[in-house]
Formats: C-alpha cells, structure tokens, sequence
C-alpha cells in the first residue's frame, strides 16, 4: 500500500476563531460556549446542543447552514458533509487545500468539541437490541478522528473535565501545539474506548466468544501513587461494566486505595458473592488475592469471628469482605485487628461512625453483592499478547455431584463440601481448602504441589487450633476440597492426616481408581464435581 506523505509545518500558535460544538453530555457546555463567544469564536452547533445554546441566549449558527443541507433520518446524517468534514481536515498552509476550500466555499473550524451518544451507559443499563444500536455514534467519532488527525491547526476536546484547561490554553485566544497533541491523543483513544465497548457488546450479543480482533477499553478511574511495588506506574481503569464491586464502589471514607488493595479487595468480594445473604451472613478475609478465612454464622459478628479463627496471624492488614450490611457490632469486632479495607453493600450508621475512628481504613459499600453466575471476561497480558476467557461462572449448586466411594457423605459432610468447593475456587492453584460446619478450618494455597497444599493448610489449622485454645484442630472430622483432581493418593492420604472425613475434587485423573481405593479404604467419603476451578 502506498504511503501518503505530506509535510505539514504544525505552528505552535493557532488561533480559534470557529468552533463546532457537539455533545451528548452537555455538562458545562454552555458555560464553555459563552467563554468562547466572549472571546470572539464564532459558534457553530447540531440538534440537541444547538438548543442548549440557543436557550442560554447565545448566537450560535446550526450545522445545517453551513452544508445548506437539513438533519436526516432522525439527525442520523447531519455533519457527514465535506462543508465540516473539509473544514477540520484542511491543511492551512497548503495551497492545494487552501483553493479547495475557497472554491467550495468551506470556512476553516479550528475547534471541535464533541462526545458521543451514550452507548457504554445504554449497555450497562441493558437496553434492548435497537435502542443499543441506535446509541452506536457515527458522525461524532468521524469528526473527531479528523480534528485529531488535523491536530497540527485543529484543537479537538472529548471530555468535558478538560473544559477549564481549554479556556487556560485559549487565554490568547490560540492553543499551543503541544496542546493540540495531547487533546489528540485522548480523542483517538476516546474512540478506541468507545469501538472497543461496540465490537465487545457485539460478540456478546451474537455469542461469539472469541471474535477475530478482541480489543479492551477503560477510563481512568484514577492514576495511583505506585503499582504492585514502588518502582512500577499504574492506573486503574473502569469499563463500564454494571457489575458491583471495587470498580463500582462509593468509598465512605480512608485514604486513596493501592493497587494491590484493589486486587485483593476484588478477590475479597467476588469470594463472598459466593454466599447468598438469604443463606445467612458471611466473611471472607483475603491477603494477597487468597483466603485466610472464610465462614458463615449466625450474625455478621459471629461469621466475621469465624473467618477470623482460620488464620488470624495472616489476617493481620488484610482485607474483609461481607455479603450483608455491616452493623456497628461487627464493626466493633473488626477495628481491633489491623485492616485495610473493608467492603460491603453497606454499612449502617453506627458502623460508620465506628469506622471513621480509624481514619486509614477504607470503608467501601457497593450496593449490592455481583451476581457469580453472571458471564464476563477475564484477561491478563503476557509477552506480546492478551489472553482473555470467559469469567468462571460455575457454581457448585448447578453440579451434578458423583459419589465415587463405598461410603456416601452425610448431609453436614455434603454441606462442608459445597462450602469447601466454592471457596476453593477462588485460591490460587494448587488449592486444598479443608471446611468443617460453615467455616474454613485450613486452606493451602499456590503450591507447586498438592500435597504440600494439604500439608500446610494442616499445618495452619494446628496453629489457630492452638491460638484459639482448642483440644485439636478444626480439620477433624472436617470436610477437604480440592479445585483440581487429585492427581495421586498422596494428597488425600495428608487430608486424611488431617482429620479430614470428606473430600470434593473435580476428578477426572489417570488415577482416579487409585485415590477412590484409598478414600475406601480410610473410610472416606468423597465425590466428583465435573468440574475444576483452577485459578493463577
């Protein structure tokens, strides 16, 4: 393909004496559109905005004067015309240019401030197929690629919170090329978010799961002090996806949260999602994207506390998550241990006012609790690439559970299993997760091994056996998942050390017959899901 080269002399000082406004958002711009006019911009505008200007009493011209051709189609063709199009994309200083527009008559626009119809809110709200397709924006994206491509005399602003540093450029009534560029560079990468948000629903709504050119777009949410260690930049950006969680939260109150912060607080709450509020209460307490502990209880009080019991040395400056608003007695209970964050639906006023004693804990409500079975994706980058799959949806309510052995579990045993299976979903492989009536007795996480998994999930139920003043650790007559088949006897027989009198695994290993003889021959009880859970 031939390239096109064209030297174009991009002067640092362009005035601006012609503005198109167009916007879907119309926060500030009339506002912005007087401090122009004040300084002499003529202003030119479409449909909506043009009637906001109007209304506010300024002499603003409608698009279709200038194309001497009305809005068709219900305003789906209004500024998709070479009198606007020419005027953004003119090369001033080119003769060529300059006699093309004197013999069609286009006048120069030297500013262009647009934003697009809002097809990320229509989306997460749910609109049906049409009224999704009808937010799909085209005129806008089409004038702002071409401001931004002309940026070297064409100023194009996208985000109405970049109004106030516009008008400081324009002091002179001119912008600097520097600024031209930086403005350009958001518009292109405004309009990769927005095809981005289109192409994805898309593929959605037609269920294709793995298009042939996948593309993820976000808006910074905030540029954070340092990523995973100080040495590293991050920002965390929002897709707009309509999901609760720490994306969505309102922070009541706590400094400005890290980037591991967010990552465990994420973990923290996709994990007790798990737990339906109607079952009852529940906590989970995450350090470094694992569990620590996770129950139920009667209360709020007593499941924190419960959590708590599993491994209450690594929960020091963790992260907690409830399923249910946090009271002012739990509140109580939590502040006399370090925490970072605490997430929740919501929080009541004495909890509020426990918290706000700690002015360093981050206390975020959500609203609600995410739906676990709700599809989405996941993705992690790697050299060169994207790997992107399909959220893990899969609940072991929706299981068809195989008893393998000579003995079936009893109903309590079925319980724990259930409970132990869901929170080993959510802990890094290799995983065991040993659980005894609503509580997590031992959980093993990230080992190379899984039997050293089991090992020092054991391990880690004698020592808060032995905080908590108990004759033996939880893991007797407990309940043992693993989120992967076992792939040996080994790790069922260290379960079985344990205490362990149950075991869940997904199965499906060249040596199942061998683990199910062993469990047989212990006593044990165990079934197969189907279905693993690994997660790195």
């Amino acid at each position: 393909m031939a390239v096109i080269s064209k030297k174009i002399p991009a002067p640092d000082r362009v005035a601006v004496r012609t503005a198109l406004l167009s916007v879907s958002d119309k926060a500030g711009v009339v506002d912005l559109a007087r401090a122009l006019a004040e300084k002499g911009v003529r202003l030119l505008s479409t449909g909506g905005t043009h009637k906001a200007l109007s209304d506010a009493g300024l002499a603003v011209t409608d698009v279709s004067e200038v194309t001497g051709f009305p809005e068709i189609m219900d305003g789906r063709v209004k500024t998709l015309h070479p009198s606007v199009h020419g005027g953004l994309l003119a090369i001033r200083d080119d003769v060529e240019h300059v006699a093309a527009m004197k013999a069609h008559g286009i006048d120069a626009i030297d500013l262009a401030v647009i934003n697009l119809y809002p097809f990320e809110e229509v989306r997460a709200k749910g609109g049906d197929y049409p009224t999704t397709v009808e937010n799909i924006d085209i005129g806008g994206p089409a004038m702002i690629r071409a401001s931004a491509k002309n940026h070297a005399y064409v100023t194009v602003v996208t985000d109405p919170a970049d109004y106030p540093a516009l008008l400081e450029e324009l002091a002179d009534g001119s912008t600097a090329y520097a600024f031209r560029q930086r403005m350009a560079a958001k518009a292109y990468a405004r309009t990769a978010a927005y095809d981005a948000a289109i192409s994805n629903w898309f593929a959605e709504a037609l269920d294709i799961s793995m298009p042939r050119h996948r593309v993820l777009g976000g808006v910074l949410k905030e540029e954070m002090r340092y990523g995973e260690n100080p040495h590293q930049k991050a920002g965390f950006y929002v897709t707009g996806e309509n999901r609760p969680g720490v994306a969505t939260a309102t922070l009541l109150q706590g400094k400005q949260l890290s980037y591991n912060n967010i990552n465990d607080t994420d973990a923290a709450f996709e994990l007790v999602a798990e737990f339906l509020p109607e079952n009852g209460p529940a906590c989970a307490i995450i350090k470094h994207a694992n569990p620590c502990g996770v129950a139920t209880g009667k209360t709020l009080k007593d499941a924190y506390a419960r959590a708590l019991a599993c491994d209450p040395v690594s929960a020091f400056g963790g992260i907690i998550a409830l399923n249910s608003t946090l009271d002012g007695e739990t509140a109580e209970e939590i502040v006399k241990l370090f925490t970072e964050v605490i997430i929740a639906p919501d929080a009541d006023e004495k909890a509020r006012a426990i918290i706000a004693g700690k002015p360093n804990l981050r206390l975020l409500v959500t609203g609600a609790l995410p739906d676990p079975r709700i599809p989405g994706l996941s993705a992690k980058t790697v050299s060169g690439g994207l790997l992107v799959q399909s959220r893990d949806n899969g609940m072991v309510e929706d299981l068809e559970l195989k008893v393998v052995t000579k003995r079936a579990p009893t109903a309590q045993e079925l319980i724990d299993m259930k409970f132990a299976f869901k929170v080993a979903k959510h802990v890094k492989s290799n995983a065991v997760v040993y659980a005894n009536d609503g509580q997590t007795a031992g959980i093993g996480a990230g080992q190379m091994s899984r039997v050293d998994s089991a090992r020092i999930a054991g391990l880690k139920a004698e020592e808060a056996a032995k905080a908590m003043g108990l004759a033996e650790p939880l893991t007797r007559g407990s309940a043992v998942a693993s989120e992967a088949f076992l792939p040996f006897a080994d790790g069922l027989l260290s379960a079985i050390a344990a205490g362990a009198t149950a075991v869940i695994q997904p199965g499906g290993s060249m040596r199942d017959a061998e683990v199910i003889a062993a469990a047989d021959e212990a006593g044990v009880a165990m079934v197969f899901t189907g279905m693993r859970h690994f997660r790195h």
